[in-house]
């Protein structure tokens, strides 16, 4: 049975294979000679210089809180352990 649900996926997959195609056809046109790409000047990174600044004032009233500690007693159980040696005798 086919499923006729239209939820978008399909053109989805339709935008992103166009977008591959182009792509591709625009390296093999690159890699033919069919355009070429002229660059002048040397690449560099931009300088970027960064002046100190202040943090905000801040105030923040905050609830107590306290920890405190006691004493309490658990009980545990203990467990006996027999080797495979011991339940074969």
């Amino acid at each position: 049975m086919v499923d006729h649900r239209r939820d978008g996926s399909g053109s989805k997959k339709g935008i992103v294979i166009a977008i591959l195609v182009v792509l591709i056809l625009l390296v093999i046109a690159w890699a033919a000679g069919l355009f070429d790409v002229d660059t002048q000047g040397e690449l560099t990174a931009p300088e970027i210089s960064v002046d100190g600044g202040s943090l905000p004032n801040v105030n923040a009233d905050v609830a107590d809180i306290d920890v405190g500690t006691k004493t309490e007693t658990v009980e545990v159980p203990t467990i006996d352990v027999n080797s495979a040696e011991a339940d074969a005798e």
